[in-house]
């Protein structure tokens, strides 16, 4: 087994069996440990709280060089989600230039589920969610709610 698979396998058995609270980290396919499915809830303390989102997490075969990339699967009205079928997150640790071999997949899950509860409009990829949550804040509210009830399960 190669030095980056005995690190994604033991990472993966740490967060399988000491995951963050309100999540679930799964191999949907059993015989490819480069796609792992996150199912987070929404923070209680979060306008998506209630919320069930299914997120992808994708290893390049060069991690922990480079960075994962991480998708939401559930649609989300969140300035630093992208609005489409990709749901691309922008998440300043997982650029290329700010990514460092020692950082840990749990952290990631932890920043994401931080991202959920404190949303960062300065640093936003949808820049018309980000001035609603800046300048109509009520408004902001209401619609990441009323997705999350749509979309999440709520």
């Amino acid at each position: 087994m190669s030095a980056p698979t005995k690190r994604i396998v033991k990472e993966l058995t740490e967060i399988t069996q000491n995951p963050p609270a309100g999540c679930k980290v799964r191999l949907p396919d059993e015989s490819n440990i480069y796609n792992w499915e996150i199912l987070m809830d929404g923070p209680a303390d979060s306008v998506y709280a209630g919320g069930h989102f299914k997120i992808a997490l994708t290893l390049p075969h060069d991690y922990p060089f480079k960075p994962p990339s991480i998708n939401f699967r559930t649609k989300i009205y969140h300035p630093n989600i992208t609005n489409d079928d990709k749901g691309a997150m922008c998440l300043g640790m997982l650029r290329p230039d700010q990514w460092k071999p020692p950082n840990k997949l749990m952290a990631v899950i932890v920043l994401i589920q931080n991202l959920l509860s404190k949303p960062e409009p300065d640093d936003a990829v949808e820049q018309g969610i980000a001035d609603a949550m800046k300048n109509r804040r009520a408004e902001f509210e209401k619609t990441a709610r009323e997705w999350t009830g749509r979309y999440a399960g709520r």
